[in-house]
């Protein structure tokens, strides 16, 4: 049996994800990235680095907590990055980065669809309403 080398190991590895699995990774990100908060940071961002203060008016109702724990969560993950610039007050950039930029185009297109057919979406609930009462 040939031995492999790492990245043949990794290659093999990514092949073998299956987000459909409970217990496996990319389930586990899928869960995250389904996220509103970060479907919205993230197409904020795809304009161009924002301010933290920036983000927190761009995206109404997002509490200043839940902001701080997505955008930490985002930057872990390396979709963004943060930049501080020593200043007073002290300037926190946040900006995505290549991945962050590759994902944000479907997040976008998410974000978009959602925009141009919520009418569809409500008059469906409406009619299913309708036809189901509780």
């Amino acid at each position: 049996m040939a031995t492999m080398t790492a990245a043949q190991r990794r290659e093999q590895a990514r092949v073998e994800y299956d987000a459909f699995l409970r217990g496996c990774p990319t389930n586990q990100l899928l869960g995250r990235l389904s996220d509103k908060w970060v479907s919205l940071v993230v197409a904020a961002l795809s304009a161009g680095p924002l301010r933290y203060s920036d983000l927190g008016r761009r995206i109404a109702g997002v509490s200043p907590k839940m902001l701080t724990q997505t955008l930490r969560t985002l930057e872990r993950d390396g979709i963004l990055s943060r930049t501080v610039t020593p200043s007073v007050p002290v300037r926190v950039d946040y900006e995505l980065t290549p991945l962050g930029r590759s994902l944000a185009v479907l997040l976008t297109a998410v974000k978009d669809w959602a925009e141009t057919h919520f009418e569809e979406v409500r008059e469906a609930r409406e009619r299913y309403d309708s036809e189901n009462p509780e």
